[in-house]
């Protein structure tokens, strides 16, 4: 699993207007082709008096996966710039479809290339930009007595946190990010003078509206 990455939040659309024709830029997050593809189709069926729906993908951890249509538009001119506005943002697991209604004006090669990045820009701060950073989960399980001091050094650390447990013991559930756990660990140990009882769980991402470091 990457220890980063950049992708959007959500299902996102945007318009603009250039020169008469309208760009609807649509952006959203995937996991696989096949979500993808159905994005695609779903944009298609609903914009499906559009003259054309152009769209790009790029998915997998090291970009495995990438495809790109121009629907029509002459080659070169829709779909690949789609796809590179993805890749100089760093984007990844994400589709982008964008609509266009003719207006009438013609734009040239190189009108077209603008008017296809500037939607596929529209589109992305449509569904809104985050950073997916992996994080672990530290369960630390405590004496009563430590919990203040404990809390106080997480709080200035500025660790996450999950839900407190009370019981006879107190289990505190930090998240971490995974590149840390070790070190955090370790930490908690020389902390607690040996006394906590620390599990490591599961990794997954959490979603910062910038890299945390």
């Amino acid at each position: 699993m990457l220890a980063q990455y950049k992708t959007v939040k959500q299902s996102g659309a945007q318009e603009i207007v250039i020169k008469k024709s309208r760009f609807i830029g649509h952006a959203k997050p995937v996991q696989t082709e096949e979500e993808a593809l159905q994005f695609v189709e779903a944009i298609r069926k609903e914009h499906w008096s559009a003259t054309h729906n152009c769209w790009a993908y790029l998915i997998g951890e090291r970009d495995e996966f990438q495809k790109q249509s121009d629907d029509g538009e002459p080659s070169g001119t829709a779909g690949k710039p789609i796809l590179e506005v993805m890749k100089n943002q760093g984007l990844k697991n994400i589709v982008i479809v964008v609509t266009r209604y003719f207006g009438g004006i013609m734009l040239g090669a190189g009108g077209l290339i603008r008017a296809y990045t500037d939607g596929a820009v529209a589109a992305i701060e449509a569904a809104v930009p985050v950073h997916k950073v992996l994080h672990r989960e530290v369960r630390i399980d405590i004496d009563y007595h430590w919990l203040g001091k404990l809390e106080n050094e997480l709080h200035l650390k500025g660790i996450l946190k999950g839900e407190t447990e009370f019981t006879d013991r107190v289990t505190l559930v930090c998240l971490p990010i995974e590149e840390e756990a070790d070190n955090f660990s370790g930490w908690i140990t020389d902390l607690t003078q040996g006394q906590a009882r620390i599990n490591l769980g599961e990794a997954f991402y959490i979603e910062h509206e910038t890299f945390p470091f």
